[in-house]
């Protein structure tokens, strides 16, 4: 579909890439990888026509179509989500608009060969229409944007009030919902929760097209992608399989390479020994100028960089007391919105517990209150014996000092280690030689969250509070930051969400929704395989409570919640029935109503059809009321449906209460 040939861009004198050819084809499903600045998103600009390359072409099979998602943008538009997404095919929007207006001209029109060349036009709109999937648009919108975390009741919100992160959604599901033949995307898991990220890897692997994507996500590469172009400093590879299987190739061929490095030194320090030795002998001139032009000849063997792990052994934090930290009975809220009600939470020295749940459900919030750096209106915030933390957020970049170099910014918080201690563990993070005295102000975001998880273990507390560390950061960088996560010592509660990491360091996980949590001891695939991930609500771990004097005993208790249990189900059977009764009842309707539209449309395709011009007319007239009938019945089913979600809501809310 794609020809990629010879293409070489520049900028600054400096060369990004040379000579990059490629072939996409349909179904391919290619990731773009490199560190940060080699020219990935160059790349997509050049590919996506918005960018010239210095040489070379891009050639496009004709009618072959492109979606592009960038990192910078923003939506400028008055419509309400759903309105953006189902309308933003031009040739279903433009179609639909023309049948319309056919709709009225008929409605109008006496003239019965006008009617017959109207309702000719009539059909063939609307068989381009079906073709294009305009019945199903709306539908299929939606399917998309619940995909993308987004509930009924945000369909019909205006674009403008949706934040940065929400608007990146969006303009995926937009470009999900117009289905390209290419998609280009650029970190396209930004700003997606681990339960999203999971529904678009499925979608993307039966999307029907092909797929170039770059990512620092290294699970999603692994889930998704079975081709890879990297952008190296001396090169670009091209190989056949996931990130990891990649990764193992790579590693291979660079000790393949280093091998056929020394073997070529060792050969040319022969041949140059030889040259020095008889340069100045008339007798072996001859045979010294045949050597200097074998070795003009040579092509050098280069070895690319490779990030290796640098071990550090960072300071070990004073040891802290077996409770870390407890939070007893909290509530917190915004306004009148409630986040959390009656919280409890217990960290325990060495826990490295990572939050998950999807976006808006409170991980940030819980992280902040155990942080101490945000208030609640009831409860309390324990923090067990020698406890020291440290909070790390986005600002805390921005409290680093723009006039510092790297080194002076470690030394104002280490005065009394040696400078060479400080840059050993600079290169523990990628930070050597004179990089080093490198200004803060000159740093990438990616740089500078390096060197604030540096300047946090330099002298590090006991218990580390991290929210989103991995912004920013290229997939080198994120497997220091796992390196250095992974030698510390002490108790590490965090927020991401690139799944890798918290493969690699997390023993617990707490799961937040709905305003509860779940705590899972063990791995986060576990966890994944355990019905947590799915009912993160429930609440897994309970003490047992001890029965105190004066209080009923266990089976009396249970005897009454079993009875209070029953009452409750039978309330809500008796609210719901009705409500279910009737959506079945518009289901079987809409069916059999939709059939009807389905025989007249065909109908309306037969020319034959068209003869009978007072038949075409009553036709036309029912079609019309039928797809008015629908709109109704639709309308109802999705007040109906919303109303029996309630009441369940309501009723599990109401169960959970009574459990607890």
């Amino acid at each position: 579909m794609l020809n990629v040939t010879g293409i070489s861009k520049s900028y600054n004198n400096r060369d990004l890439f040379s000579g990059i050819s490629f072939t996409i084809s349909m179904n391919d499903r290619i990731a773009v990888i490199g560190r940060n600045g080699t020219g990935k998103t160059t790349l997509f600009e050049i590919i996506a026509g918005n960018t010239m390359p210095d040489s070379g072409s891009v050639s496009l099979r004709r009618g072959t179509t492109i979606g592009y998602l960038r990192q910078d943008f923003r939506i400028s538009s008055e419509n309400t989500l759903l309105e953006h997404v189902s309308r933003s095919c031009d040739v279903i929007n433009n179609t639909a608009h023309k049948i319309s207006l056919l709709h009225e001209d008929l409605a109008e029109e006496k003239d019965k060969e006008t009617v017959a060349g109207l309702l000719k036009e009539l059909g063939e709109l609307q068989n381009l229409y079906e073709s294009k999937g305009g019945y199903d648009s709306e539908h299929e919108a939606k399917v998309i944007l619940t995909g993308m975390g987004f509930v009924e009741s945000d369909f019909g919100r205006m674009l403008s009030e949706f934040s940065g992160g929400w608007q990146t959604r969006i303009e995926l599901a937009r470009l999900l919902f117009l289905n390209p033949d290419i998609l280009l995307l650029d970190e396209p898991t930004n700003h997606l929760d681990l339960e999203t990220q999971r529904w678009f890897e499925d979608y993307l692997k039966q999307y029907h097209g092909a797929v170039l994507v770059t990512s620092h996500d290294r699970a999603f590469l692994n889930n998704v992608v079975h081709k890879i172009i990297s952008i190296e400093d001396e090169d670009i590879i091209f190989y056949h399989g996931n990130y990891d299987s990649y990764v193992l190739a790579h590693e291979k061929d660079i000790e393949t390479r280093r091998a056929t490095a020394r073997r070529q030194e060792i050969k040319i320090s022969r041949e140059m020994r030889f040259i020095e030795r008889f340069r100045a002998k008339n007798t072996k001139a001859t045979q010294v100028q045949s050597r200097i032009k074998k070795l003009e000849k040579i092509e050098r063997v280069t070895v690319p960089r490779a990030t290796k792990k640098v071990h550090f052994n960072f300071p070990d934090p004073p040891r802290s007391g077996h409770v870390v930290i407890e939070l007893k009975h909290v509530t917190k809220s915004y306004g009148q919105h409630c986040v959390y009600h009656d919280l409890n939470l217990v960290l325990e020295r060495g826990d490295r517990a990572a939050i998950v749940g999807v976006n808006g459900a409170g991980k940030t919030t819980l992280l902040r209150m155990l942080a101490g750096v945000l208030t609640f209106e009831r409860g309390e915030r324990v923090i067990g014996h020698n406890v020291a933390t440290a909070y790390f957020a986005q600002y805390y970049i921005e409290s680093l000092n723009p006039h510092n170099g790297i080194i002076e910014e470690l030394r104002s918080v280490a005065p009394d280690k040696p400078e060479q201690y400080l840059r050993g563990l600079l290169g523990a993070f990628l930070f050597s030689g004179d990089d080093v005295t490198k200004k803060i102000s000159v740093l990438s975001g990616g740089e500078k969250t390096r060197v604030a998880v540096a300047k946090m273990l330099t002298k590090p507390a006991n218990f580390l509070l991290l929210d989103e560390p991995t912004n920013h950061l290229d997939i080198p960088s994120r497997e220091v930051l796992t390196d250095a996560l992974d030698a510390y010592k002490g108790t590490i509660c965090f927020i991401t969400h690139d799944r890798t990491l918290i493969r690699e360091i997390a023993n617990k996980i707490i799961a937040v929704r709905d305003g509860r949590i779940s705590v899972f001891p063990g791995s986060y695939d576990n966890y994944l395989r355990s019905s947590v991930a799915y009912d993160a609500g429930t609440g897994i771990i309970e003490t047992p409570r001890t029965c105190q004097p004066g209080q009923p005993s266990a089976a009396v208790k249970k005897r009454q919640r079993k009875a209070l249990e029953a009452q409750l189900r039978n309330e809500h059977s008796r609210a719901i029935s009705p409500l279910n009764q009737r959506i079945i009842e518009i289901e079987q309707e809409v069916i059999s109503t939709t059939e009807r539209i389905r025989e007249i449309e065909s109908m309306m395709a037969d020319p034959a059809h068209y003869e009978d011009h007072q038949n075409v007319v009553a036709v036309n007239r029912e079609y019309m009321a039928l797809r008015e009938k629908v709109s109704g019945l639709t309308a109802q089913w999705d007040s109906l449906t919303a109303e029996a979600e309630r009441l369940k809501l309501e009723y599990c809310k109401a169960k959970e209460d009574l459990i607890r």
